[in-house]
């Protein structure tokens, strides 16, 4: 049963909001104001807010950068008097994925929790995680074709550039969305997310577009689309793969002409969008099948980037492991800090076709398991002890050297990487690294990286 929490200081409108979930089967939670709310958010799980704006101690803006922050992937819906819509439209554009006017439609409320729920779990499929826990560019991973994503950011991010993220679930195709966000000259500006998968085909043009007041049966107030609130800024298209084909005339419209009406509306709104867009489908496929419009596909994928599955970068599975072992122990209150080597060559011996996701929640189930401070393979869960698959790059070496050497290799290359970054400057990189400058002498000398410094010149 999912969990709802509603937040609002009124106690008549928490008892007719509750009765309503209640009735169409949710849990439902109540809390008087945004400081009671996030107490409830951090006793349990709750699967979306729904919260009033104004309230006394902490109000529904101040609750919405609280849940950003702390819980991202849970869907923020706000209510507001037609008086603040303008502010509730602010909150969208600061990461609440909806809201609604008092007095409100009860289908349209319950239509946006169902949407919301579907997105949230759409989410999951994805790693996702806050901005106190985001390594280099939102995913962890030295690996060279990580490298070669980090690079890509680097390259098309200050640019206004269409970029079409590829990939299978849970590679993290969002977070790389967000990179590319935050490195560009558009960073201050609204990122909008967008999930196709998860709105009705008939309700897809309104998201998108937005809608004028009366255009159909419960639309009570005018409200701004996704690319309107996106203006200036950057929207993300996610699983963009599952836009209907007649709406797929309409969004290459924008994107060429950064033009369009709302539902009922004649005006004509002009934006400035820069686009993401991310699918784990075979575009190219759906084109010669005719499920995907030629043209459409070739307006996204100006600067493709794919994001590989994690069985192709698995010197990454152990430092992501132990990121997920710290992160979950601060989560859960527990003290597991080490994991044994046999349980390194179950990690990596494994496919993880869920990808990252499902690495995360295995480490989680690991750390509610382990029965003393050190991950053992008896912790693991069957279904990774049991499909191990051979290492595609297999050498005549043992398996324990096997992961040794790549490990090693790994840290090679972030030692490289940080090193240029700081301009060969020794102490600058052994604290940014988390060495001690003694520390980082020894590793240097140990893959033969002195010389290297030597040669371009570089000193501490």
């Amino acid at each position: 049963m999912e969990k709802i929490l509603v937040v609002d200081d009124e106690a008549n409108m928490r008892l007719v909001l509750s009765a309503l979930l209640k009735k169409e089967g949710y849990e439902v939670v109540e809390a008087e104001n945004g400081l009671e709310a996030l107490r409830v958010l951090k006793a349990g799980d709750v699967d979306v807010v729904v919260t009033d704006l104004r309230m006394p101690k902490l109000d529904g803006m101040g609750l919405l950068e609280e849940v950003v922050e702390d819980y991202p992937s849970t869907p923020v819906i706000m209510i507001t008097a037609h008086g603040t819509v303008a502010t509730a439209v602010d909150a969208m554009k600061k990461g609440a994925f909806d809201y609604i006017t008092k007095p409100f439609d009860q289908n349209e409320l319950k239509r946006v929790i169902r949407k919301a729920l579907k997105t949230s779990a759409l989410n999951e499929e994805e790693l996702v995680v806050g901005p106190g826990e985001i390594d280099r560019y939102g995913i962890i991973g030295s690996s060279k074709p990580m490298l070669e994503v980090y690079e890509a950011v680097k390259r098309v991010a200050p640019t206004t550039t269409t970029v079409l993220l590829t990939g299978e679930t849970g590679t993290g195709k969002d977070l790389i969305a967000q990179a590319i966000h935050r490195n560009s000259p558009r960073k201050e500006n609204p990122f909008i997310k967008i999930n196709c998968a998860a709105i009705a085909e008939t309700l897809i043009e309104s998201e998108l577009f937005g809608y004028e007041k009366g255009a159909f049966t419960g639309a009570g107030t005018t409200k701004p689309g996704r690319f309107e609130l996106a203006h200036k800024g950057t929207l993300f298209l996610d699983e963009a793969g599952d836009i209907p084909r007649d709406m797929q005339v309409k969004l290459l419209r924008v994107l060429e002409d950064q033009e369009f009406e709302r539902v009922g509306g004649l005006k004509t709104i002009k934006v400035d969008v820069r686009l993401v867009a991310a699918t784990n489908r075979n575009l190219l496929q759906d084109v010669k099948e005719g499920r995907f419009r030629e043209d459409l596909f070739y307006r996204l994928n100006v600067f493709p980037i794919h994001l590989p599955p994690l069985r192709e970068r698995r010197e990454d599975i152990v430092p992501l492991a132990e990121y997920f072992l710290e992160k979950f122990n601060g989560k859960h209150g527990r003290s597991v800090r080490h994991v044994d080597s046999g349980v390194k060559e179950l990690l990596v011996g494994y496919d993880w076709p869920g990808n990252v996701r499902e690495l995360e929640h295995v480490m989680e189930r690991v750390v509610l398991m382990a029965k003393g401070d050190t991950v053992t393979p008896e912790d693991i869960p069957e279904e990774v002890r049991l499909r191990q698959t051979v290492p595609p790059e297999k050498t005549e070496k043992p398996f324990k050297e096997f992961i040794k050497s790549r490990t090693e290799e790994v840290e090679k290359q972030l030692i490289v990487r940080v090193l240029e970054e700081c301009g060969g400057n020794v102490t600058r990189a052994a604290q940014q690294l988390g060495f001690s400058r003694k520390g980082l002498q020894l590793k240097m000398i140990k893959y033969n990286l002195r010389k290297r410094q030597e040669n371009h010149g570089q000193q501490d």
